[in-house]
Formats: structure tokens, C-alpha cells, sequence
């Protein structure tokens, strides 16, 4: 079919991978950071002018970089929002990113709708801090005139897509990206309207949502745009996962998400009810503590890496000779312990050794991660194989543990932008719709991502001891807390 290009705007970079439309194969890629100074020295600012997105991604097509390609995907950071006028211009800087500003914001939505069950059963998510729902209610109650001049609300993809097609009267988004706003039900497939009120104050106009094979336009030169989506349906695009796969991300905090045929509404609030970039469902699961953990114990223990602190757990045994460590060093949203802190149980004279202290970081955060897991599996997800993503996954201590702990092969993929390549490959999608050379219910067959595969082999039981441990723990230390 020709050549198609990808851009992933995440929060510091933009990154354009160009790829063979018919295999995926990387053919050329570029990249810029985006010129965004944080203030008050904080990691990254919450107010960002999205001009500074095209200045980035100007810089990284340079070069003849998109010369011959047909057609583009765009892929964003999620939870930016880009309030607009009634004449498409920027009424103030978006709103990006955690965002803590909104914490209260956030309990207040909770209170306005009737509790966190109710909108779980509207929109598939409780509001959290980070969510746009949340960001307009911290708008009109910090920002009242701003918030009267708001007419349409895009994000970031939603906003790049219209800007690479002149700024058409049509603006359009789609599924990955509405299911995370907290005004769209990935359930009904529709929006909520009246919630876009009861955090602004009035309705405005909302992007169309359009299917995961449409365009979103074609520019005046003849490159075809697809629909968009958020980096995290993105990302699963790109590495290909499908039903029976999870994607268990190692950041700071954690993730894991798996594909599923339908939405999941969860009273408890655990689970976030997203929508995938194929017409599928994207149940996710967040734990606030992953490698915190670890770079914490490393910090501990007075070792200046992660790979240090990795060799020395090795020097131990599964199990950790009895300590177990829960990690919710920041609280914990799974289970829901918003004011707790970590518990390391099990000293014994024996067990004080830094060896033993380290493997128990590596079992207490993978366990915590397995936990998740258990969210979605006690509600009808098929897991038999999990993607492992992060700097972490490549920790000879994270490879050692994880397969028998989440009883599943585990699969490391090779380091890549795979946000950038899903975006690329929905373009690919698109672009053979376009000229009827793929079905609009199948994507493009593009070749997987290189990875190392990891199996619980005869490890399996001795992983399983090792998860019952940790949950006899958890079970004595906050009985009850946790409830898959």
C-alpha cells in the first residue's frame, strides 16, 4: 500500500516513526523535545500552550522525514485538555497531565453525581485527578470566566488532528480517547453531556467520535489523517496484543490492562473501563506503588541503581526467607488504602540480611501487580500472556519472579516506541480502507514486536506460594481491604 507515517506527542517529546504499510517494518524516524519549561521546579508543568506540540512536531518531520508517506496517525499524551472558544482558539493553556490541582475537584464530582458507583455505572471510571471531567470542574471553580468562554473541548490527539487538517469545522476523536475524558461510556458508546454540565456549568460542543478505520480528513496536499487515540490504546495497537493478552506497565506506579470483547463497570471504582483502538474494550487497573518500591529500597539499602539493587535480590531466595514487604508506600488505589503506608513483615534474625530485604521489593511490587491482575480476572478476563513494559522489565530480578508470580508466560518486548507505531499502523488501517484493500473490521497484519518470552515453567508453585504469602499479609494486615 505504500508508506505511512506515526507520531506519538507524549508529555516531553514528539517521536514519528515511518513504516511500510504492509509489514510495519521502521523504515526512518525522528524526534524532538518538546520547548516546555516547568515551573516552579516541578518534573513537568500543568499548563502547557499546545503550540509547543506543533513546534515539536515540526521539528521532528524535518528533514524530508514524511516525504512519500500517504498517510498519518496521531497519538497523544491522555488526559490534556484544550478548552476552546466559539472561535477555536485557545482559551487558556491546556490542562495536562496528574494534575493535584484537581484532587478536590475530583471528590467533589464523586459527591455531585451520588458516589463513585454511580459513575462507575455512567461512565465506566471515578473521577481521578488527571481526568478532563475533572480538570473543567477545577475550571469553573478556579477559573470561572474562563470556564463561561469554553464552547468545545478536545485533547491532545483530538487537537493535533484538527490542526494537521486545517482546522475544519468538523473535529473529531475516537473511542481510546473519549473512553478516558469521563464524559463518554464506553459501554453505550456515547457521550454524557449532562456530566460535561455538572462539572462546567453548561454544555459545549464535543468532538465527533469516529470508528477505529475511519479518516479523520484529508489535508489540502492529500495525506490522509486517521481517527487518533490516547498513547495507552495506542501502544497496545502498536505491540499487537489481542484477546487472552495484559500489559503490565512498570512505572513509578503500575498498570495492567488487558483486551476484552466488552466494558467493564466496577462499583468499587478499581477498574477504569477504556476503550481500545479496534473496537474492543480496555479494562485497566492502576497500583500507585511499582518501581517507587524499588528505587525506595535501593535508596535503603545505600545502592545507587536499580540494576544494583536487582543483582543483590538474586543473591536471595524466593520467598525472601520469610519477609514480606506491602508496598503502599504512597497509599494504594488497589486495594483502595488511600492513607496507609508500607508494611514489611516476617523479621526474623535470619531474614535481616539486605538480600533478602531487596528480593522481597521485587516480590512485594510484582505481587501488588498480581493483585491487579486478580481484578480483572475474577471479572471474566482471559489472561495466558502478559506483556511486560518499562525500564524494570529488563531487571534479571523482574524476569526471575514475574512469570510464576502472575502465572502466565511473559513476554519483555524489545525497547521501540510502540505508541508511535500503533499510531502508524492506524494510519495503515485507514489508508487501506480508503482504497478497499483491508476490511474495516480488520487491521493491517503487521509482524509483532521482538521480544523475550518467559515461561512459570516448574517455577509455577513455588511463585504461588510465594503470591500466598504475600497475601496472608495483606489478608492480617488490612483484612477485607481487598475484594477482586
Amino acid at each position: 500500500m505504500g508508506i505511512v507515517a506515526g507520531l506519538d506527542s507524549s508529555p516531553d517529546f514528539t517521536r514519528i516513526v515511518v513504516c511500510d504499510a504492509d509489514t510495519g517494518a521502521v523504515l526512518r524516524q525522528g524526534y524532538a523535545p518538546h520547548p516546555v519549561e516547568a515551573a516552579d521546579g516541578a518534573a513537568r508543568p500543568s499548563d502547557v500552550d499546545p503550540q509547543a506540540w506543533l513546534l515539536s512536531l515540526g521539528e521532528a518531520a524535518g528533514g524530508g522525514l514524511l516525504e512519500g508517506v500517504q498517510a498519518i496517525g496521531v497519538s497523544a499524551q491522555q488526559n490534556a485538555l484544550i478548552p476552546l472558544d466559539a472561535q477555536g482558539n485557545t482559551v487558556r493553556p491546556a490542562l495536562v497531565g496528574g494534575d493535584k490541582r484537581a484532587q478536590v475537584a475530583a471528590a467533589d464530582l464523586v459527591d455531585a453525581l451520588g458516589g463513585r458507583e454511580a459513575w462507575a455505572q455512567a461512565v465506566g471510571c471515578v473521577p481521578q485527578a488527571a481526568q478532563p471531567v475533572t480538570k473543567l470542574r477545577w475550571l469553573a471553580k478556579n477559573e470561572p470566566e474562563n470556564a463561561r468562554r469554553t464552547a468545545v473541548l478536545l485533547q491532545a490527539h483530538d487537537w493535533l488532528v484538527w490542526q494537521l487538517l486545517g482546522r475544519p469545522v468538523r473535529r473529531t476523536t475516537d473511542r481510546g480517547g473519549a473512553s478516558g475524558t469521563g464524559y463518554w461510556s464506553a459501554a453505550t458508546g456515547s457521550y454524557r453531556p449532562d456530566l460535561v454540565e455538572l462539572a462546567l456549568g453548561h454544555q459545549t460542543m464535543l468532538p465527533e467520535v469516529i470508528g477505529p478505520s475511519d479518516a479523520a480528513g484529508t489535508t489540502p496536499e492529500g495525506l490522509l489523517i486517521s481517527a487518533g487515540t490516547g498513547e495507552t490504546m495506542a501502544a497496545a495497537f502498536g505491540l499487537g496484543i489481542g484477546l487472552g493478552d495484559a500489559v503490565v506497565s512498570l512505572g513509578a506506579s503500575g498498570s495492567v490492562m488487558a483486551v476484552h470483547p466488552e466494558a467493564l463497570a466496577d462499583q468499587a471504582g478499581m477498574i477504569t473501563s477504556l476503550a481500545d483502538a479496534t473496537g474492543m474494550h480496555l479494562p485497566v487497573v492502576t497500583t500507585l506503588n511499582a518501581v517507587r518500591t524499588l528505587r525506595g529500597t535501593a535508596e535503603l539499602l545505600g545502592l545507587s541503581d536499580l540494576e544494583s539493587l536487582s543483582d543483590l535480590a538474586m543473591k536471595s531466595t524466593p520467598g525472601s526467607h520469610g519477609l514480606v514487604l506491602l508496598p503502599y508506600l504512597e497509599g494504594e488505589r488497589t486495594p483502595s488504602l488511600p492513607h496507609t503506608a508500607g508494611t514489611l513483615a516476617g523479621l526474623r534474625r535470619e531474614s535481616m540480611r539486605p538480600e533478602h530485604l531487596a528480593r522481597a521489593a521485587f516480590e512485594g511490587m510484582l505481587c501488588g501487580l498480581a493483585d491487579a491482575l486478580d481484578v480483572l480476572r475474577g471479572r471474566g478476563v482471559d489472561v495466558r500472556r502478559i506483556f511486560l513494559l518499562g525500564q524494570a522489565a529488563e531487571l534479571s530480578a523482574v524476569q526471575a519472579a514475574a512469570p510464576s508470580l502472575f502465572g502466565a508466560q511473559v513476554v519483555v518486548p524489545q525497547p521501540a516506541d510502540y505508541a508511535a507505531i500503533g499510531a502508524a499502523r492506524q494510519a495503515a488501517w485507514a489508508l487501506g480502507v480508503s482504497q478497499g484493500a483491508l476490511d474495516p473490521r480488520n487491521p493491517p497484519a503487521w509482524q509483532g514486536a521482538a521480544a523475550q518470552v518467559l515461561d512459570p515453567g516448574d517455577d509455577l508453585a513455588v511463585g504461588q506460594a510465594v503470591r500466598q504469602q504475600f497475601v496472608s499479609v495483606r489478608e492480617q494486615t488490612h483484612p477485607g481491604a481487598f475484594r477482586p
